[in-house]
């Protein structure tokens, strides 16, 4: 039943993953970051095949051995927050309450992405 769960899972990541591949607001690295993790407890050999994908695979391992994010990728991130986080001012007319809350959890989000390795830099030792 676990197997079959993360495989189901897993398999709903990778759908959303291509759709994201797709639609420029959705990202599609994180989708396949947690599919291969689904297909990790439950199919080898579908990890495998996310792993060495030429697209999606490389940034999958870099994520997994480093943590790391490529500047392009942060870039479009940052500029995808700041995107969403001006329509939502525009359409939504939020109280300004909303307004700050919402602002507070995108620079997290964004200092968190800001913040990750560039490339396959090692980890610092912990």
């Amino acid at each position: 039943m676990r197997r079959t769960t993360f495989k189901l899972l897993g398999t709903g990541c990778v759908g959303i993953g291509i759709v994201g591949a797709f639609l420029p607001l959705l990202p599609s690295t994180i989708f396949f970051i947690m599919a291969a993790a689904c297909f990790a407890r439950s199919s080898p050999a579908l990890e495998e095949k996310i792993l060495r994908h030429p697209v999606f695979g490389p940034p999958v391992i870099a994520w997994r051995e480093h943590g790391a994010i490529s500047p392009r990728s942060k870039l479009v991130a940052l500029a995808g927050m700041g995107f969403g986080y001006l329509m939502f001012l525009l359409t939504a007319e939020p109280d300004l309450w909303l307004a700050v809350f919402v602002a507070l959890f995108m620079i997290g989000c964004a200092a968190y992405v800001a913040t990750r390795p560039s490339g396959t830099q090692k980890k610092p030792a912990e």
